[in-house]
């Protein structure tokens, strides 16, 4: 489909849209996509809902449990750098 082309669609007495095959196909909107609907003064926006909910870091700040000593700044880079080393040996990087 290009930028330019024009396509249509006919709102039903029930008040459903059908969209387009190459629009769904472009934005991966299969069958039971949910869509928010959002009115724009240019027009309606649809976008795709997100899968989750938008998060702060103090929203979900200590929901793992962790069992133990809190680990140093040293413990957490000695960790890092054991990964980063792991991963190198392993053609990851």
């Amino acid at each position: 489909m290009s930028a330019k082309q024009k396509l249509t669609t006919i709102v039903s007495t029930k008040g459903q849209v059908i969209l387009p095959k190459a629009i769904r196909e472009q934005r991966h909107w299969p069958a039971g996509t949910e869509l928010m609907v959002e009115n724009t003064p240019e027009g309606v926006l649809l976008k795709a809902k997100p899968i989750f909910a938008p998060t702060r870091p103090k929203d979900v700040f200590g929901s793992l449990p962790h069992k133990g000593p809190a680990k140093s700044i040293a413990d957490m880079e000695r960790g890092i750098a054991a990964e980063a080393k792991r991963r190198h040996a392993r053609n990851r990087y």
